[in-house]
């Protein structure tokens, strides 16, 4: 009873099939990767253990109470970020959930990376620039030329700003002929908006400013977020005088920029936008000459290497060349045939050599060298090969290597 229960057990055991690490571990990611939901999510969670190693990849780990993620973001991802994870920050990485197989170990393989509660928030940022650029707001073609000569540029921005300071210095520095007209205004906090709305329209309804700058120094997104305020932005797109916005820093994004017509990184080079330098201008007008001489010999230059090019093509499509090249193909096959015929010449006389040592050392000099003689019948010159050819009496010629004497048979011989 005991034996067939042990088989039946052994049987089921073995029909269950065995998994090796690396296909369990690959089917493992397999089976995450099929499930759309864990291909495009986003977590967020504190960072830790930030490592970029020289391969410029981007190594760290997603933390909360109860869990960790350990999270990579490959060198060209990485590339495009604004901003790199610290550690200890609290942060929302968009990805899709893999297995890095070599580890055994499932992962979030990020794509992008922004500050943990900022999502909201980016949404109405976006769903805003949709609706504003949907009007036209932001059209290449609803943008105005700026001024190169401008003789009054008006400025919005707080008076006791650094960004005003930088702006005076820059315009002191470059054009001191134009003239600055302040409208101050709030650049932050619930008034900003409104304080900044109506600055524009008060520099509008002077008609003394040929171009308008609407400046702020640098800040975190929150102290810009007055300048992506809908009322601000409609502001600057019907400003009927030209606005170059110089907000933030060179990679904040801000709805004021799309709205302007000139989008500078910095207040300070929102001033170099809108005027022109003097000490550029100076080096323009005294480097004109030599820019003229310049061009002329560069005219020049590229008329000869013209010249030349055709000179060259004219010779290349010569019957001359096609001729020349024929006549050196003949060269080579007169040489190569001279070369063939020496060739078997040699060959020949080679053949004919070894043909005359041949005839020597089997012809009748030889043989007669050897002590044979030639016998013939006097009077017919019949060559004697038998005895029965000749009779007694019979006058013979006899020729030895060095001559021919006359002989005449006396007895004629038996076999």
């Amino acid at each position: 009873m005991l034996r067939p229960a042990m088989e039946t057990l052994a049987n089921l055991f073995s029909s269950r099939p065995v998994w090796s690490v690396g296909d369990l571990t690959r089917y493992i990611r397999q089976v995450l990767e099929s499930d759309y939901r864990l291909q495009d999510m986003w977590v967020t969670g504190e960072v830790s253990n930030v490592s970029r190693p020289s391969s410029g990849h981007l190594y760290f780990t997603l933390r909360d109470d109860n869990a960790s993620l350990r999270c990579v973001m490959w060198r060209p991802r990485v590339a495009h970020q604004t901003h790199l994870p610290q550690d200890g920050e609290m942060l929302d990485v968009l990805g899709h959930i893999s297995v890095y197989e070599a580890g055994g170990q499932y992962q979030l393989y990020a794509e992008n990376l922004r500050p943990a509660g900022e999502g909201a928030r980016f949404a109405e940022f976006l769903e805003l620039k949709a609706r504003l650029e949907a009007e036209g707001l932001f059209d290449p073609e609803r943008k105005q030329p700026l001024p190169e000569w401008p003789k009054t540029i008006g400025v919005v921005t707080s008076p006791t700003g650094a960004a005003l300071r930088d702006v005076v210095n820059v315009l002191r520095r470059r054009f001191p002929l134009v003239t600055l007209l302040l409208s101050p205004s709030k650049v932050q906090g619930d008034d900003a908006p409104a304080g900044i709305v109506n600055a524009l329209e008060t520099l509008n309804q002077d008609g003394r400013s040929d171009v308008l700058l609407l400046i702020r120094g640098g800040g975190s997104m929150e102290d810009l977020w007055t300048f992506n305020h809908e009322d601000v932005v409609r502001a600057i797109a019907h400003s009927i005088v030209p606005v170059v916005t110089g907000i933030g820093h060179e990679t904040d994004v801000i709805l004021a920029d799309f709205a302007a017509d000139v989008r500078a990184p910095t207040p300070s080079t929102a001033a170099e936008v809108a005027t022109p330098d003097r000490v550029l201008l100076r080096e323009d007008l005294a480097f004109q000459r030599s820019d003229l001489n310049q061009l002329f010999r560069e005219h020049l230059y590229q008329l000869r290497q013209s010249l030349k090019m055709w000179s060259t093509r004219l010779k290349l499509a010569s019957p001359l060349a096609h001729v020349a090249n024929k006549q050196q193909r003949l060269d080579e096959f007169t040489s190569r045939a001279r070369t063939a015929i020496l060739h078997r010449m040699a060959l020949s006389q080679a053949a004919i050599t070894s043909l005359e040592k041949t005839l020597r050392a089997v012809g009748p000099n030889a043989v007669l060298a050897r002590g044979y003689a030639v016998v013939t019948l006097a009077e017919n010159g019949q060559l004697v090969r038998s005895i029965t050819q000749v009779s007694s009496g019979d006058p013979l010629q006899i020729q030895v290597q060095d001559g021919t004497f006359n002989a005449e048979t006396r007895d004629q011989l038996n076999e």
